[in-house]
């Protein structure tokens, strides 16, 4: 068996090189996500040195659009979906519309013709699937109204690109005479509705029973292994099936069964059993990004790509903005929604790359669009971070910036699951003043259903901590399964206050010993307590009588 292959070595030395920028950008206090581009440019074909695969460096970061929407569709139910239709249909639309007129009037001046207008155009008006949910995620806002409105946008951007790239072959052969007229159009768009709306369909119908029945047998197995493997079958398959059989797009495939999943009672599980691959794949994604970029392009064609990229971080942005405020939405929520489309993505690689195939788009309009989206997204999480700072202070919608008004004393409890909502009852039939720290937005609504004092945001933050009132608290109860992330939440806790107490969970002697050496003052692990209280019970059993 040789030692050296294309797959291993891409995946090495991209996460290897993705690490040490992006350790590297951490400590300038710049995005990681710079670094995870910049790495791609280092183990691309257009720098010295080592040269990755790129055509397996996408397929990894495929596997990582699918994973993340499938965590997104996990906290965005068809409920929240619907709730922004009325904004987020229309206003994809005309801003769909909108930059593509934009990247046909430069493609005019530059004389690349009307269809490689039309194709460079659509390929500047889509948002990269990635880019933008970090940026949501990265500032705890994908559950606020703002949040979704964008996530919706996203759908619908992705559903105009199926179409698109359906429509693509058949306009080329129209234009070079091989077409019937409207027929030809209308029969293959009326085809691929068909096919998304029986997609969505099955999902809505069968999906709703079939998955959720599937995840509760792999339960009752008590395999938590077997667990992690159908969640992952779940979200791979539905989303390579979507696109096999009804052409949609993995990343739509994957959201769905996402959602469908996330309506069940097992949301949270799936989510951090597929946590850890999400984020490998999704820095994967950044480094083929950075794979595909030419230095070359920015001394060839300097003008064309200025002017490219002030259409998809300005052009656009703007007419995301005036649609969002158009239709009553508050300032700060059209800054926000613009800031996150500023960037295009994956599906522009995939028209582009479709248009060069086609013969339709010039070789240097396509590397016009791939140096745009990689100085787009490389700008993009500044651009972000800028206006969700300006926005924080004026935020309602989020408990992490309203800090809690509690008593000195009080009780902070880190996690709100199978494990903290029991804690967190016995708190509150014993009136212990207490608060909760929940980051994930469906189980933040449930413990608020139940009558919780709750902060959604993520205990690892300092902001999150002063906001529970963490100078004052007498405890600190870390809940969450994740012993080695109650560890750093531990150290960060106690940065704030010394003395702190701390009571943490932990699955397993590993995980005990990690805790232990970090300064957790008890840590209490689920199979050991159960072990010592069956002990203690049978020692004051009587023993049963031997009947003669």
């Amino acid at each position: 068996m040789p030692h050296h292959t294309p797959l291993i070595a891409t995946i090495v030395a991209g996460l290897f090189v993705a690490f040490v920028l992006g350790a590297l950008a951490h400590r300038l206090k710049v995005s990681p996500i710079a670094g995870y581009l910049l790495a791609g440019v280092m183990v691309g074909p257009f720098t010295p040195g080592f040269v990755a695969h790129a055509g397996i460096a996408n397929e990894l970061a495929e596997i990582g659009v699918i994973l993340l929407m499938f965590g997104v569709g996990l906290h965005f139910s068809l409920r929240d979906l619907l709730s922004v239709r009325k904004i987020a249909v229309p206003g994809a639309i005309v801003q769909i519309a909108a930059a593509t007129l934009l990247g046909m009037g430069l493609a005019w001046l530059v004389g690349w013709g009307l269809l490689a207008g039309f194709v460079f155009g659509l390929s500047l008006s889509v948002a990269s699937t990635v880019v933008l949910l970090r940026a949501l995620q990265g500032h705890d806002i994908v559950q606020t109204e703002r949040g979704r409105i964008a996530v919706g946008w996203l759908i619908v951007e992705d559903l105009a690109m199926v179409l698109a790239l359906v429509l693509l072959p058949v306009l080329a052969g129209i234009m070079a005479g091989a077409g019937q007229g409207g027929a030809a159009i209308l029969q293959p768009l009326l085809f691929t509705f068909l096919k998304v709306a029986g997609f969505i369909a099955l999902m809505l119908i069968v999906g709703r029973r079939v998955i959720p029945w599937t995840l509760q047998w792999v339960v009752s197995t008590g395999s938590r292994e077997l667990f992690r493997l159908a969640v992952l079958v779940i979200a791979l398959g539905v989303a390579f099936g979507a696109a096999l059989a009804f052409d949609v797009s993995f990343a739509l495939g994957a959201f769905f069964a996402g959602m469908i999943l996330g309506e069940t009672p097992l949301s949270r599980r799936a989510t951090e059993e597929t946590l850890p691959l999400r984020d490998a794949f999704a820095v994967l994604f950044f480094v083929s990004v950075g794979m595909l970029f030419n230095p070359a392009v920015i001394v060839q064609q300097p003008l064309v790509l200025l002017a490219t990229v002030v259409i998809i971080l300005f052009g656009k942005s703007l007419a995301a903005y005036g649609i969002v405020r158009a239709f009553g939405y508050p300032r700060q929520t059209g800054l926000t929604v613009a800031a996150s489309l500023a960037q295009i993505g994956e599906f522009s690689f995939i028209l582009a790359g479709l248009g060069a195939e086609l013969g339709i788009l010039p070789s240097t309009a396509h590397d016009v669009v791939l140096a745009g989206a990689m100085i787009s997204i490389f700008v993009n999480p500044f651009l972000f971070a800028w206006i969700a700072g300006r926005h924080e202070e004026h935020e309602p919608e989020r408990g992490l910036i309203k800090p809690v008004d509690l008593p000195p004393g009080h009780i902070i409890l880190v996690g709100y699951g199978r494990v903290g909502s029991m804690i967190a009852g016995e708190l509150k039939r014993r009136n212990k003043a207490f608060v909760v720290i929940e980051d994930q937005g469906d189980t933040v609504r449930l413990a608020r259903e139940d009558g919780m004092n709750v902060i959604e945001g993520n205990a690892l933050e300092a902001r999150t901590l002063v906001a529970a009132g963490i100078g004052t608290a007498s405890k600190l109860l870390i809940a969450i399964p994740a012993g080695f992330e109650g560890g750093a939440i531990l150290q960060h806790a106690r940065i704030l206050n010394p003395e702190l107490p701390v009571i943490a969970r932990a699955h397993s002697m590993e995980e005990v010993a990690r805790l232990e050496s970090v300064g957790v003052d008890h840590v209490v692990m689920g199979e050991r307590e159960t072990a010592n209280r069956m002990l203690e019970l049978s020692a004051t059993m009587a023993p049963a009588s031997n009947a003669a």
